[in-house]
């Protein structure tokens, strides 16, 4: 039977692209008035979050998720969310003990777990490491208190400085998040979070610039922050003060020492494959005839209601064929080495000729290069992003 109009056919997917997990804790101390994640303040008693009720539900939505991706290998694992540092390091060795049950996890597969200065504990990242996590990400976003309180952090610098030790004594592994375009922050302050981030040496880091989401107190309520010029200088500066000390360039955001970039982050920026389970997760799964996209209800109480009802999933779908181009692009063209147009078939099933009017037109602007058989953005398109995925929208 012929395929309807716009209908997705994928021929050309004959092998399925690599396979993360991802786990999403929801809870937070506090909510931070720029977050629009999917976090939830712990508003139990005494401060409690439900730990074992939802380790159940991951654990159930797990077991009814693996026949859709029976026998792939699991080639990295991310908690995120939230504050998973607020769970007990028994809590996540219990996890991953599932996922080693029910899943063929590869054996040096990275494992990362989410945690924010204010709620680290030694012993607990000793726990974290015995129960199998082999990268840390801290949310430092500044060392700067004035900053930290302008943010709504919880945490002060001390116990920035102190968290980031902590995981550098534990952890072979440490990524630390930091912000800039700061509310009032000068280009000065900017530069001292980065070279205090730098003079840690930590394996990984990732530069943010505060943007205003919908839906979020900063929305409502702006801070006065940096102009264009200002934010776009401080950007300059930090990317070439970290290559000075020999953090590589990777992604829109990620700086890392040689072979050190993240490998779960690197999966999706390659357009692969991702089961997400836990409140509000994403998945993202390749069949031979299709690819297909899945959400998890957000609320906590909600997600765990129907984890345990046998039916976790809130949504599924598969991706148009229409939309491809622009999904694949909006992860490959973060990059800054690009990736082989190879890869646009491997992982869409689609042929390249699809792109080939948009792919013209970007270069004619200036914004992307194709060189050796490698399209990547070009310095402009770096920083112009937004735009250059603009032109692949249908």
């Amino acid at each position: 039977m012929a395929p309807l109009a716009g209908e997705l056919t994928l021929s050309g997917l004959t092998n399925p692209p690599p396979l993360s997990l991802y786990i999403h804790i929801p809870w937070c101390v506090k909510k931070c008035p720029y977050c629009d994640f999917n976090s939830h303040e712990s508003r139990h008693k005494n401060g409690e979050i439900p730990e074992t009720a939802y380790v159940d539900a991951l654990i159930a939505d797990l077991e009814l998720a693996t026949p859709k991706v029976w026998g792939r290998k699991i080639h990295s694992v991310f908690f995120g969310g939230g504050t998973p540092s607020l769970f007990s390091a028994e809590a996540i060795d219990r996890i991953l003990s599932q996922v080693r049950m029910l899943t063929p996890l590869e054996f040096d597969a990275e494992i990362t777990l989410e945690a924010n200065p204010g709620t680290v504990e030694a012993q607990r990242f000793v726990g974290y490491k015995q129960a199998g996590v082999n990268r840390l990400s801290l949310g430092i976003q500044s060392f700067n208190d004035t900053y930290l309180k302008a943010l709504g952090r919880i945490h002060d610098s001390e116990q920035a400085l102190q968290a980031v030790q902590i995981a550098l004594n534990t952890f072979d592994q440490v990524n630390c998040d930091i912000m800039y375009a700061l509310p009032n922050q000068s280009l000065a302050d900017a530069m001292h979070d980065a070279e205090m981030a730098v003079s840690l040496n930590p394996t990984h880091l990732s530069f943010y610039h505060l943007t205003l989401e919908p839906n979020t107190p900063f929305h409502r309520t702006p801070p006065p922050l940096p102009d264009d010029d200002t934010s776009a200088e401080m950007q300059e500066e930090i990317e070439a003060y970290l290559a000075l000390h020999g953090y590589i360039h990777y992604e829109t955001s990620a700086f890392s020492k040689p072979g050190k970039q993240a490998k779960h982050n690197l999966n999706y920026w390659q357009f692969g494959d991702y089961l997400g389970i836990g409140a509000g997760a994403h998945s993202k799964l390749s069949y031979h005839d299709k690819i297909t996209r899945e959400t998890r209800p957000k609320h906590p109480k909600a997600y765990m209601e129907q984890a345990l009802r046998g039916n976790a999933v809130e949504r599924e779908w598969s991706i148009a064929k229409d939309e491809l181009g622009f999904e694949f692009m909006m992860n490959a063209l973060r990059l800054i080495e690009g990736v082989p147009l190879g890869l646009f078939q491997q992982r869409t099933g689609l042929a390249l000729d699809e792109l080939d009017a948009k792919i013209r037109e970007a270069q004619q602007k200036g914004l992307l290069l194709l060189e050796n058989g490698i399209i990547k953005p070009s310095l402009l398109g770096q920083r112009f992003l937004n735009e250059l995925l603009a032109l692949f929208l249908d």
